[in-house]
């Protein structure tokens, strides 16, 4: 169970990191657009794991990976932004969110019945 300071966190480094990738780090995302559709924090603030969702879906790997290999320079953007509000910027772990290609699988499957 999260605690209200882990839920609020959570949702200053949402809004904070789809920023990022809609403003400065256009680089990471190779021109595909992603959104950042939640984050969840551990109880000690350190670890944020992000889960994003990515389109167009073709270049889900190659953007991930790019992204993945630089969460260092995102997490120092991070920094850059909450720096102020948070005493330990969280180390960032980001997860593909498939929520959203599961829904249109299922719905797919559901119309072919």
């Amino acid at each position: 169970m999260e605690s209200t300071r882990q839920k609020k966190i959570g949702k200053l480094l949402q809004k904070d990191i789809s920023e990022m990738f809609q403003r400065e780090a256009r680089e990471y995302t190779l021109g595909a657009m992603v959104s950042v559709t939640v984050v969840r924090v551990t109880s000690d603030l350190s670890i944020a794991k992000v889960y994003i969702s990515i389109f167009p879906t073709g270049k889900k790997d190659e953007v991930f990976n790019n992204i993945d290999e630089n969460v260092s320079k995102l997490r120092y953007m991070l920094g850059q932004r909450v720096g102020k509000q948070l005493r330990v910027i969280p180390e960032l772990h980001f997860f593909i969110d498939d929520s959203l290609d599961y829904i249109d699988n299922i719905d797919r499957l559901l119309k072919n019945d």
